[in-house]
């Protein structure tokens, strides 16, 4: 069984995804992030960087004692090692979907999440943060949309560097991009979309950077982002 410590970000819905994909047996636990579940002692004990996704393997391969994990990319790896699935098995494939995972989790989802910030929860404007931000995040979406230019999937088959990638694609609206100036990313979005398990892990969860979003308080803001609004 798998314990997942989960709130609905897009890096959360990565983990989603995949178990829903792969059908693991899975118990969600609920992090409310707006109330401060990332800060317990509990919490931090899986995850010291007191982020989620965070998970517990309670039946690993090797059979020892539970695993705790966090981090989304690795977590994603070591669940795809664990059920064989959503993973090439030839080691140039393999290496190809590595670089994909690594790119989204050190390029496209740190900055999608900087101009989601600055454009949607930030206390006040700073133009030239959302200008730098809107910008990089439409070279990264390029980056993408070349790389599907001639494939249905990032890495061959459907993987996780898929779904690495699709919940960061999700709030397009909110990062200032439209899907319609990357004629190949949108055509993969409308794939993945399609899946039965991403629409089950979608089922009602709302869009975190909708910039029509019912503003936070400032006791959210603070515990959320370490400030309050103006």
């Amino acid at each position: 069984m798998i314990d997942l410590y989960y709130a609905p970000t897009p890096n959360g819905q990565k983990l989603k995804m995949f178990l829903e994909e792969v059908g693991l047996p899975h118990r969600i636990v609920t992090v409310r992030l707006s109330q401060g579940d990332q800060f317990l002692p509990e919490f931090l004990a899986i995850s010291p960087n007191n982020k989620i996704p965070a998970l517990v393997d309670h039946d690993p391969a090797d059979g020892g004692g539970p695993v705790p994990m966090f981090e989304s990319g690795a977590m994603l790896l070591y669940l795809a090692e664990k059920t064989g699935q959503l993973l090439p098995r030839h080691p140039r494939d393999r290496n190809t979907m590595l670089q994909w995972l690594f790119w989204q989790c050190a390029g496209l989802g740190p900055m999608a999440g900087q101009i989601g910030y600055f454009n949607v929860y930030a206390a006040e404007r700073v133009p030239f943060a959302i200008d730098r931000y809107r910008h990089e995040v439409a070279r990264l979406y390029g980056v993408l949309d070349r790389r599907l230019a001639d494939r249905a999937f990032i890495a061959g088959d459907y993987s996780i560097a898929d779904i690495a990638c699709y919940p960061w694609i999700v709030p397009h609206a909110g990062h200032l991009q439209t899907l319609s100036d990357f004629p190949n990313l949108s055509r993969w979005f409308d794939a993945v979309a399609a899946r039965p398990a991403t629409i089950c892990a979608y089922d009602g969860v709302a869009d975190v950077y909708a910039p029509t979003r019912n503003p936070l308080s400032d006791t959210e803001t603070e515990t959320l982002f370490g400030r309050r609004t103006a």
